[in-house]
């Protein structure tokens, strides 16, 4: 049975990434405990054409530790099917004083457990309004 089965896709996309971060930033944990316990030991991603496995999605925790940005996800709307989900959500991010917007359109699989298989997203950052 898929992790989102009787859940609102758009509250599960927005949950996961949320928690994802806030385990992510909560203590010194070793970042590849928290990558593992919200992904796939085979998980990759792509995002804008970048392939992202394990490994690299392990690396790119360090940035998002050392700047300890604070986050929200706008879920515009989402559908899910058996272990697929799609989503169109901007991601609101406040990082040193500075704000910006980043618009994503995200194709994903999950394990029954809630763990990311596989993503595909494509984004592009957002007008905001100064």
């Amino acid at each position: 049975m898929p992790a989102f089965t009787g859940t609102d896709p758009a509250r599960f996309i927005a949950d996961f990434f949320t928690s994802f971060n806030e385990h992510l930033l909560a203590d010194d944990q070793d970042a590849a405990v928290v990558v593992d316990r919200f992904h796939t030991p085979d998980i990759v991603q792509v995002a804008d054409g970048h392939r992202i496995d394990r490994d690299k999605l392990i690396a790119h925790t360090r940035p998002i530790r050392k700047n300890r940005p604070s986050s929200h996800i706008d879920v515009h709307e989402a559908i899910a099917d058996d272990d697929r989900l799609a989503a169109r959500y901007t991601l609101h991010v406040r990082q040193r004083g500075k704000e910006f917007a980043i618009e994503v359109c995200f194709f994903g699989r999950f394990t029954p457990d809630g763990r990311m298989r596989e993503a595909h997203m494509l984004t592009r950052t957002a007008a905001t309004d100064d």
